[in-house]
């Protein structure tokens, strides 16, 4: 087997015709190499033979038997039955949907057979009922051994499943290897080709301390940095540096009714030294909820425009660019700015009339969603291209808004999602890094309660209250509707119960609306014509109420911290002082009582974030797959912190080689090869 054939479609392989080929897609298992990284979960014992006599009902187990009878009805939908026994009783092997020549091939009388399976008891006898294996005593060795146990879908059996995975683990081609003898030894790995093999014939080795398995999160972590590292050499090409305009750039500053904190200002001179460079900016900010990013990345905007450049500012949503819009005219109201706003639903003669404007290069910062760099849209002279709330936006979107801009364009990216260290690294290695860590002066730090759930009905005078002092409310349920399986509240039940107590003054959003029916539920809310929002987590995402400044978290002790960080960051946005309520259930587990502590005791979201990952374990943070930030297969922060240090160390130590076509394999095995593949930018 040559090692390119680990990456053509698993139809290759003997013995998966269309069909198979189309249950093994199911579980995406599409290529041969997805056999490779498809651990077994466990194993299955079929080590000992039984006796009939010894035989446990509902178990998997080995027999040796003699055939002594074979029945075939000639009447349809009955099944067909062999008979057997060794010295101790006696068994019935039971088909269904089976072909007679085959079985007779199979059980030949008289002869001793090895055959493992789920033993049944029915009309006082054993039966196996379509056994997983029957072969001779001379190849019982294939089968009496403990065998791996691998997640399969509807249509593919353990037999089945393992002749190709055998197939392809006892044929690896000889790969050469990418790390040195010694570089493994001192860290305490194995040889790729030897770990493989051990991952899928030992439990020992799928420890997630073993030398085998931290090999394959080695190799994961490396394909990840690598293509995070081909992405930065891509982008931060030479470029012209940009001149400033410092004495205009302190009059908007000084224009504006607050100062910005220390934070921002380090961060906004991290910017203008990039843009001053020679090298493509290509910088993430990140900041708490409500920190300021937006500002600091207008300020850079104008200086970028004063050298003769457009800008450009994306966001996911069209309520938080028109957000965006509003505070860059406000910003920019005494400069002479052309700045335009884009959307999908921009009506066709004014999109026209934009396009041209932008074309010719009579715009200075357009605003919009992502319609804004689809391909027939043309900027004269795109300078600076920023991206709000980046992780809705992968590594190729990336690049192909870089190139967009072309050779002169600088790229910023803002998000609002705290993450933990060792995420930052797998995440945005692509990128420099800027943090803003304070709140505005004038922002004051929300008051973060707990209350038990039994005692909602203290609830509602506070409610009443806060509606006529002229503040609004959210309230956040886990769920769309009631489960019978899971005691979470259902957002339209609660939605029901509160527009009951407070008639025509609640919405309701959730994650079945479609995105235009959300949008506008949210800007009924943004305009007062809506003063309660019941929701689901959708309002997570970075859009400013000012006049929100209740929040009321049910089943609060269901969401991880940051989730709940970010959730509490959507009130508490204008100068007033906001409140957010944790509801919880009576019984809360320790991990629950420390969150709800840590939150009520702390507003830093990049401290939550690392407490988050700890409390919670990386395959229990679903806050962090719905800020987008992807699952590893193997890779797991918690466990595996000091391999995301090492493997970032030897990334930067081998980046000028990443065409190696050592290097070209391990990207390609974790599906990483494809930012390799896309042309210069």
């Amino acid at each position: 087997m040559k090692k390119d054939f680990l990456f053509t479609d698993i139809d290759n392989l003997k013995g998966v015709g269309p069909q198979l080929s189309k249950y093994l897609k199911k579980k995406r298992i599409e290529k041969i190499k997805d056999v490779v990284l498809n651990l077994p979960y466990s194993e299955t014992d079929r080590s000992k033979i039984n006796n009939i006599n010894e035989l446990e009902v509902g178990k998997i187990q080995t027999i040796k038997v003699l055939v002594k009878k074979l029945n075939f009805p000639r009447v349809r939908n009955l099944p067909n039955k062999i008979f057997c026994e060794d010295l101790t009783g006696k068994i019935e092997i039971v088909y269904f949907n089976s072909r007679e020549g085959y079985l007779r091939k199979l059980f030949q009388i008289n002869n001793w057979v090895i055959i493992s399976g789920k033993i049944n008891y029915f009309n006082k006898k054993y039966q196996i009922t379509n056994p997983d294996y029957v072969t001779t005593v001379e190849n019982q060795d294939y089968v009496v051994k403990n065998i791996p146990k691998y997640n399969l879908t509807k249509g593919i059996n353990e037999k089945k499943y393992r002749s190709i995975s055998e197939q392809v683990i006892n044929n690896l081609p000889h790969v050469e290897e990418w790390l040195d003898t010694n570089f493994i030894k001192i860290n305490n790995l194995i040889n790729w080709n030897e770990a493989i093999k051990d991952l899928h014939s030992s439990t020992k080795a799928r420890n997630k301390k073993s030398q085998s398995y931290r090999r394959i999160v080695f190799d994961e972590l490396c394909a990840n940095f690598l293509s995070l590292s081909e992405n930065r050499r891509r982008i931060k090409k030479s470029k012209s540096p940009k001149n400033f305009a410092t004495n205009n750039l302190k009059k908007i500053l000084k224009s504006l009714p607050f100062d910005l904190t220390k934070s921002q200002k380090k961060v906004l001179e991290e910017i203008n030294f990039d843009l001053l460079n020679n090298k493509r900016m290509f910088r993430i900010v990140q900041g708490d909820v409500g920190s300021g990013k937006t500002i600091v990345s207008l300020l850079s905007v104008f200086n970028v425009v004063s050298n003769g450049y457009q800008c450009a500012l994306m966001s996911p949503t069209e309520i938080l660019a028109r957000q965006h819009y509003e505070l860059s005219k406000y910003i920019f109201r005494n400069n002479k700015l052309k700045i335009e706003f884009l959307t999908g639903k921009t009506e066709f003669k004014k999109k026209k009339e934009i396009l041209q404007n932008l074309e010719s290069g009579n715009i200075d910062l357009l605003i919009g969603t992502h319609a804004l760099f689809q391909k027939k849209i043309f900027f004269k002279n795109l300078g600076l291209a920023i991206i709000d709330e980046q992780h809705k936006f992968g590594v190729r979107q990336r690049s192909d808004l870089a190139k967009k801009g072309g050779e002169n364009c600088d790229v910023l990216l803002m998000s609002a999602t705290p993450i933990p260290r060792t995420l930052m690294m797998s995440l945005y290695g692509d990128m420099d890094i800027s943090k803003i860590t304070e709140k505005p002066a004038k922002r004051k730090k929300i008051i973060t309660l707990s209350k038990p759930e039994k005692k909602i009905d203290e609830l509602w005078p506070y409610i009443k209250k806060q509606i006529d002092v002229d503040n609004q409310v959210f309230w956040v349920c886990p769920l769309i509707e009631e489960s019978s399986v899971l005691d979470y509240s259902s957002a339209k039940k609660k939605f029901d119960l509160i527009n009951k107590r407070f008639p025509n003054q609640v919405g309701l959003i959730h994650g079945g609306l479609d995105k235009i029916e959300k949008e506008k539920i949210l800007k009924k809310f943004l305009l007062k014509k809506i003063l309660i929002l019941v929701s689901t987590t959708v309002i997570e995402v970075g859009i400013d109420f000012p006049n929100a400044n209740l929040i009321i978290i049910e089943n609060a002790d269901k969401f991880g911290l940051a989730q709940l960080h970010q959730l509490r960051g959507r009130v508490g946005r204008g100068e007033k002082q906001a409140t957010c309520i944790l509801l919880f259930k009576d019984s809360l587990s320790k991990n629950a009582v420390k969150r709800i502590k840590t939150l009520k005791s702390s507003d830093d979201g990049f401290l939550i974030a690392e407490e988050d990952l700890k409390l919670r374990g990386f395959g229990d943070l679903i806050g962090y797959q719905q800020s987008g930030i992807k699952n590893f297969k193997f890779a797991d922060p918690v466990n595996h912190e000091d391999l995301f240090i090492l493997a970032e160390k030897f990334v930067k130590n081998i980046q000028e080689n990443v065409n190696q076509e050592k290097y070209l394999f391990l990207l390609k095995l974790f599906d990483k090869a494809d930012i390799i593949n896309t042309g210069e930018i």
